[in-house]
């Protein structure tokens, strides 16, 4: 029996060495790319199949009748805002609406933490006494719990317990208590998102910056070249890859934004598409929660191939 396995088995395996390198790889990786494109598939085309429905709001059934895009529709011209718990978009009351928020949180936060980032990682990356323990406190912020984040920010803008909400007031940048402003707890969710995500976003710059060949510099140095124009022509161009995939992961992560929203100001006072899915699907509104959470998806998909273009257009400019 053991011979006849043999026998079959080994003229397929000697088929499969023969193949070119490239070809050997992809049937390498195959089986776990398909096993991740099923787990990460049918989630989505789940929730299509019931953002195509009415909201059955008797319980029997957890959709009701097929409606194709009406959802979709409605929630655009923004006509399910009377039943939303926050409004999926509405243009005369921008802090009120859930797309408008998520859009500006993530890109504040994602330009300004990857700016601090990027700044954090070169000076990280340089020989000075005591690196690895300041590497170390940078990881601090990345390896706090979500909800505990949430918290200390809270206790920080709470009037009653913070000494300094009081002079922030008083120097007009934020109101008396600004955990009940739409703009200020905006501004507070942004500052905790940012806190959070530099360490994340420098690590990433920091595993790109120690693949630079350090010799590269010092031929720019011989070359007469000014510290501007060695971070210019060396250390960007070669940093830039990794630089797009922190990006990317940072904006998904900004754009799915509700755990510190939640722990911090509040889901009624900074609403944004994460927390109008939860508040929908709580009132048992699925299809509606539904079609909010693929058009998030949908967003975040366009932003991400925007990412890919543009990494693209730039690696072809060079």
């Amino acid at each position: 029996m053991t011979n006849k396995i043999q026998q079959v088995v080994s003229p397929i395996f000697y088929k499969i060495e023969q193949l070119e390198e490239d070809t050997y790889g992809y049937l390498l990786i195959a089986p776990v790319f398909v096993t991740l494109s099923v787990l990460a598939f049918y989630p989505l085309a789940r929730t299509l199949f019931f953002s195509l429905h009415d909201d059955d709001l008797t319980g029997i059934d957890p959709v009701g009748e097929f409606v194709a895009v009406e959802n979709y529709v409605q929630l655009l011209n923004g006509d399910l805002n009377s039943i939303l718990s926050y409004p999926f978009m509405d243009l005369q009351n921008p802090f009120s609406s859930a797309l408008f928020l998520t859009v500006l949180i993530t890109v504040v936060s994602v330009g300004i933490g990857t700016l601090l980032g990027l700044g954090m990682a070169l000076i990280l990356n340089k020989e000075f006494r005591g690196r690895a323990y300041a590497r170390t406190i940078v990881i601090l912020p990345w390896s706090v719990p979500i909800v505990i984040q949430g918290m200390m920010f809270y206790l920080l803008f709470q009037p009653s317990i913070s000494f300094f909400v009081e002079p922030l007031a008083n120097l007009g940048l934020f109101s008396a208590n600004p955990l009940v402003s739409s703009r200020d707890s905006t501004i507070i969710v942004i500052l905790i998102d940012i806190w959070r995500k530099i360490p994340f976003i420098a690590l990433i710059i920091m595993a790109g910056l120690a693949s630079i060949d350090r010799s590269l510099y010092d031929v720019a140095k011989v070359a007469g070249a000014t510290k501007w124009q060695q971070f210019r022509y060396i250390t960007l161009p070669l940093v830039k890859p990794v630089l797009f995939i922190g990006m990317i992961f940072y904006t998904i992560s900004s754009m799915k934004i509700y755990g510190i929203v939640e722990a911090s100001a509040g889901c009624g006072t900074v609403p944004t598409l994460t927390c109008l899915v939860v508040a929908t699907f709580r009132q048992q509104r699925w299809p509606t929660a539904s079609a909010i959470a693929f058009l998030t998806a949908l967003l975040i998909g366009a932003i991400v191939m925007l990412y890919v273009l543009r990494f693209r257009e730039s690696m072809t400019n060079e």
